[in-house]
């Protein structure tokens, strides 16, 4: 990872800059492997290794592949970054060991998390019942955020079309062999299968709403890269999008408000079931079906807005 990152920051060519960080992202997706972060690693790959290389690629056909040579040095940003730095390392000294069992992150909630999740929440993987219930509020927040990011490239590189504009015609289907597009109609049922099988088997195993919407999501990219996005915009509009996008934190918040309303705190499951732990699956069923619908929903329409973006050119 090292090596890979020394190339990325030494090289100029830009193409060559985001492989290396898609190889970069794999190299950590299987580093979290190793470290049992089997749910981390499955972000990695699909977001680093997947998604983010295809947005990069879209990126540089609008800017060009090669970076410009700074004709005089840059010391202020030069300045700025070792000043930055410092200050990080400086921290890092208040900071316990590495790994010690006595530090505080093992002695306050990892316990609780470990020892009274199976009864507290009744589900076998203990990184969704952190996530999805003793974590509820973070979680909502990255959802927010994620939804907020579409929302924002959305504003910037596409825009409020005027009433009456016609909307921008995206990419046409590129000229793939036939061996992409026969092998694509078999891999993309196989990942949105692996999609959905991760997404409900989130909480038995590694998995839950991010992975799986970031695996469908990726399913259809495919099949925007081999067929185009005007035959995927005819099985997914952009519309569905813009009403899926939100509809996923709406309901992720709404399943809140319902615990309120039948007594309970807010992003507390207990009481919407006929007991605790019913009410906790449920919940916790509600709350990542949410963050897969906002997760996938803006993916998918980030790749629109690009391919929009570069037909224009």
């Amino acid at each position: 990872m090292l090596v890979t990152a020394l190339f990325v920051v030494r090289t100029r060519d830009l193409l060559a800059a985001t492989m290396l960080l898609g190889a970069y992202s794999l190299l950590s997706a299987g580093m979290f492997m190793v470290l049992d972060a089997v749910d981390v690693a499955f972000t990695e790959a699909a977001v680093g290794a997947g998604v983010s290389t295809i947005l990069m690629l879209y990126a540089l056909v609008a800017s060009g592949r090669f970076e410009r040579t700074p004709t005089r040095p840059q010391w202020l940003p030069l300045l700025v970054v070792l000043a930055t730095g410092a200050a990080l390392v400086w921290g890092t000294f208040d900071l316990p060991p590495v790994g010690a069992p006595g530090n505080p992150v093992h002695q306050h909630v990892a316990p609780r998390y470990l020892q009274q999740s199976g009864a507290e929440i009744g589900i076998p993987n203990v990184v969704t019942s952190v996530l999805a219930s003793y974590r509820g509020y973070d979680t909502l927040g990255e959802t927010a955020v994620v939804f907020t990011a579409g929302l924002g490239v959305w504003l910037l590189i596409g825009g409020l079309q005027r009433r009456g504009a016609a909307a921008p015609v995206l990419a046409s289907a590129p000229h793939a062999n036939l061996i992409l597009r026969v092998v694509s109609k078999f891999l993309i049922p196989v990942i949105l299968l692996f999609g959905l099988y991760v997404q409900f088997h989130g909480e038995l195993g590694p998995g839950g709403g991010f992975q799986a919407g970031v695996i469908l999501a990726s399913a259809l990219i495919v099949h925007l890269q081999v067929f185009g996005a005007d035959q995927t915009r005819q099985i997914v509009p952009e519309s569905l999008l813009r009403v899926l996008a939100p509809l996923g934190v709406l309901l992720y918040g709404g399943t809140g408000v319902a615990g309120l309303l039948l007594g309970g705190n807010y992003l507390d499951y207990h009481p919407l079931g006929r007991t605790p732990v019913g009410g906790q699956h449920l919940g916790i069923l509600l709350v990542e079906l949410g963050v897969a619908l906002t997760v996938s929903s803006t993916m998918l329409l980030l790749c629109y807005l690009f391919a929009a973006r570069v037909a224009r050119r």
